[in-house]
């Protein structure tokens, strides 16, 4: 009979791609586990291999793989991670992507494109997948993308604190880059005790990327220090304008937050001269060391991935963890 009993228990088991392994380890060890070995490596052709070095029969699944650059290879390993899993009975799988890759394409802007975000989706879903965590989505409806359970995890707490801690007694106003965001905005205003809002008015050129036309800013800025808050900085082109608009029109300082540091050329560069005196971030995606600078912080994302990764294997709550603002 004690045999029984031990397959009846439940058993936890994390993976990680070999995107983002500093993140993993962090995730694990709050966890109080270690990641599970794996072999991973390339044929000569450049097709991934991917195997368990242990028994992952009946387990609990959490495979972790941060989608950055080169991001179609990283995911590609993630897809082929989740089949080893499904094909080595594992009980259930979640898929763990601090960032989704192709997040931004959800929707169509013109004829003839495609919708790569619910393609991601659908690939995970046919690889084996049973759930995902993810942060920060680019837009709320990506969850319905996943034919399953989708915990979207909010970054706002971790970077609102921080900042509310270190700039919190002087006046701050939060800004959204573009009105799309404003409902982000208004949660960041409230984690900061109720400060006033702004938002840049901008038009972007949809036939180019990554590329916007820097606008007016609407709401009151002057002689406050603005709380520039975006989910992504790739370019850092549209978030470093925002910022010379706010000083434009008398801020007292800036502060970029943003939750997802895709760091693409030239945002360094951009970042470090633009006006703002911080830039706030999370370790969703790696940040190489020559893409580090002094106004850069990183804050670790993994504390926020270990409790949701505990909260679903104990089948607990994760609206719970952000206080009813899930």
């Amino acid at each position: 009979m004690s045999g029984m009993k031990k397959t009846t228990e439940k058993n936890l088991m994390v993976f990680s791609g070999r995107a983002h392994p500093g993140l993993a380890d962090e995730v694990a060890a709050g966890l109080d586990t270690e990641l599970v070995p794996t072999e991973a490596r390339e044929f000569a052709n450049s097709e991934i291999y991917i195997r368990y070095e242990e028994s992952v029969r009946g387990c609990d699944a959490f495979v972790l793989q941060s989608h950055t650059a080169p991001v179609n290879e990283w995911i590609m390993e993630h897809l082929i991670m989740v089949d080893a899993l499904k094909r080595a009975s594992a009980k259930r799988i979640t898929v763990v992507m601090p960032f989704w890759g192709y997040s931004r394409q959800d929707k169509k802007h013109r004829g003839r494109e495609p919708i790569s975000a619910r393609l991601i989706a659908d690939l995970f879903k046919t690889a084996g997948a049973d759930r995902m965590i993810t942060v920060d989505l680019h837009a709320d409806q990506l969850q319905g993308f996943f034919d399953g359970p989708v915990d979207h995890l909010m970054a706002l707490p971790i970077l609102a604190d921080y900042i509310k801690d270190k700039y919190g007694d002087q006046p701050l106003a939060v800004v959204s880059p573009d009105a799309g965001r404003i409902k982000v905005a208004e949660r960041w205003s409230e984690r900061l005790g109720g400060v006033p809002l702004a938002f840049i008015h901008k038009t972007r050129d949809i036939t180019r990327s990554n590329e916007t036309v820097a606008n007016r800013v609407v709401g009151e800025v002057a002689g406050r220090v603005c709380v520039l808050t975006d989910d992504i900085i790739d370019t850092g082109g549209t978030i470093v304008k925002a910022a010379e608009a706010l000083m434009n029109d008398g801020a007292a300082g800036v502060i970029i937050a943003a939750t997802h540091a895709i760091l693409s050329d030239p945002a360094v560069d951009r970042l470090k001269n633009s006006p703002a005196v911080e830039v706030v971030i999370t370790n969703t995606l790696p940040v190489a060391p020559e893409k580090e600078f002094d106004k850069l912080t990183c804050l670790s994302i993994a504390p926020l991935l270990s409790r949701a990764i505990k909260e679903v294997f104990e089948d607990g709550s994760v609206t719970s963890m952000f206080d009813g603002h899930a």
